[in-house]
């Protein structure tokens, strides 16, 4: 698979835990031969203790995403932008979305303070991926790759972020967007799916667009 040189040249793919962002985003970048700036989950040290104990490590956790984060956005502009294709399994506005979510009101109103000294200048992409999932699928599939501390997220959370999602995308308006339904579809084991999804966002530039794999399956 060649895009195009008119094609995207910086990818975003986005969606709650579990909707397999990072995986697509790895597959998407092996058939573009593009680079890869993927978000530093695993390597934050106050995330086990967040899904453990929720509120009491909400605030480190959040600041360690903003740091590393910012720090990548700014490689990125500081690099040639137009040299390569570049896929990210994160959107930085993403950041303030969860800190909403997390933070009660007085860690908001410092993380703002922090996000407002930083003065991060966030390159808009080309294209959005915005993968949705049932809440059900999500479980299912955090529960089959084995994060032992990702056991701890419960249907609760994960209603709340799906909604945080869908209350952001239905609002975003800075470029193209791709809005997938991702609950029946495994594109990263399932060639089928995959080719389906390749095709629809190479054929994705501009304006919103709403993809429904199954029901196009069935067209």
């Amino acid at each position: 698979m060649q895009r195009s040189p008119e094609s995207s040249r910086y990818i975003v793919i986005e969606g709650p835990i579990g909707v397999g962002k990072t995986s697509l985003a790895r597959k998407l970048a092996q058939s573009l031969d593009a680079d890869l700036v993927l978000e530093e989950v695993y390597s934050n040290p106050f995330l086990e203790r967040y899904y453990q104990d929720g509120q009491s490590a909400a605030l480190p956790a959040q600041m360690f995403f903003l740091f590393a984060r910012a720090r990548q956005i700014e490689d990125l502009r500081q690099a040639d932008l137009f040299a390569n294709v570049r896929i990210s399994d994160y959107l930085f506005a993403k950041d303030q979305l969860f800190a909403e979510l997390t933070l009660a009101p007085e860690e908001l109103s410092l993380y703002n303070q922090v996000v407002d000294s930083l003065a991060v200048e966030a390159p808009v992409p080309d294209l959005v991926i915005y993968l949705q999932s049932s809440v059900d699928a999500l479980l299912e599939r955090i529960a089959r790759r084995g994060v032992t501390f990702e056991r701890a997220i419960d249907r609760r959370y994960l209603e709340k972020v799906t909604d945080a999602y869908a209350r952001f995308f239905h609002a975003y308006n800075d470029g193209p967007l791709l809005i997938v339904n991702a609950s029946q579809i495994d594109p990263i084991n399932n060639t089928a799916d995959y080719e389906q999804l390749f095709q629809q966002i190479e054929r994705t530039t501009g304006g919103r667009h709403f993809f429904n794999p199954v029901a196009a399956a069935l067209a």
